[in-house]
C-alpha cells in the first residue's frame, strides 16, 4: 500500500513500539491525523521532554527528574530494606501494591549470555557498594520469573554472601515466564508479602 511518505514515516515509527505491529502502528497514525495542531504539538512536546528532563538516579538507577528519585529523597522511606529489581519501570509495579516501604536498586537487566549481558553490564558493584553503606537487615531479589531472572537471583545470592543479611526473593506466586509490568497488583502484593528466604 502507498501511503504519502510522511504518514509511512509516522507508521514505521509507531512499529518501534512494542508489541505495536503493522495494523496497529497504521491505526494510531490515522488517529493522530485527525488530532488538531495543539494537540499534535503537546504530544511532540512531551516526546522531547523524555529526553531531556528524564533521566536515571544516581543513587538506585530509578527514573527521576531531579538528581535524586522521590523513593531515595522520601526520608520516610526504611533504609534498612533494599528491594532489587532488573528495570526502572518494575518499581511501578511493586509501588502499586503499597505493600513495601523501603529503598530500591536497579540491576539495568538480567543476566543473558544470549545478549551479552554479564556481570560487568549490570550494576553489581554499585550494589556492592550500597549494601556497605545502608543499615541493611534484608535484601529483597524482585526480578522476573524466567530463565534469565532466576540466574541472576542465584548470581545475586552469591554475591551478596559477604553480608551477613537476610535475602530473599518474591514467593513463587508470580506465573513462570511472565514480566513484573504484566502481573495484577493483588497477585504482586501477595509475592511480595509471601516472600521466602533462599
Amino acid at each position: 500500500m502507498q501511503y504519502p511518505p510522511h504518514l509511512s514515516c509516522l507508521i514505521e515509527n509507531f512499529k518501534k513500539l512494542p508489541g505495536v505491529g503493522q495494523r496497529s502502528a497504521e491505526r494510531f497514525a490515522f488517529k493522530v491525523i485527525e488530532w488538531p495542531p495543539t494537540q499534535i504539538e503537546a504530544f511532540s512536546q512531551s516526546l522531547f521532554k523524555i529526553k531531556t528532563h528524564i533521566h536515571y538516579c544516581k543513587i538506585c538507577g530509578a527514573l527521576a527528574e531531579k538528581e535524586h528519585c522521590f523513593y531515595c529523597n522520601n526520608p520516610n522511606r526504611s533504609k534498612s530494606l533494599l528491594c532489587v529489581v532488573a528495570n526502572p519501570k518494575d518499581i511501578f509495579a511493586l509501588e502499586e501494591t503499597h505493600s513495601y516501604k523501603g529503598v530500591y536498586h536497579v540491576l539495568g537487566g538480567l543476566l543473558s549470555p544470549m545478549h551479552h549481558r554479564d556481570e560487568n553490564t549490570l550494576n553489581i558493584a554499585p550494589l556492592k557498594h550500597k549494601i556497605e553503606e545502608l543499615p541493611l537487615e534484608e535484601i529483597i531479589i524482585a526480578l522476573d520469573s524466567t530463565i534469565e531472572g532466576d540466574a541472576t537471583t542465584l548470581f545475586l545470592k552469591k554475591e551478596l554472601d559477604f553480608k551477613k543479611v537476610k535475602i530473599s526473593r518474591l514467593a513463587f506466586g508470580i506465573p513462570v515466564g511472565s514480566s513484573l509490568e504484566y502481573i495484577d497488583g493483588s497477585t504482586l502484593s501477595r509475592a511480595l508479602s509471601g516472600r521466602r528466604g533462599f
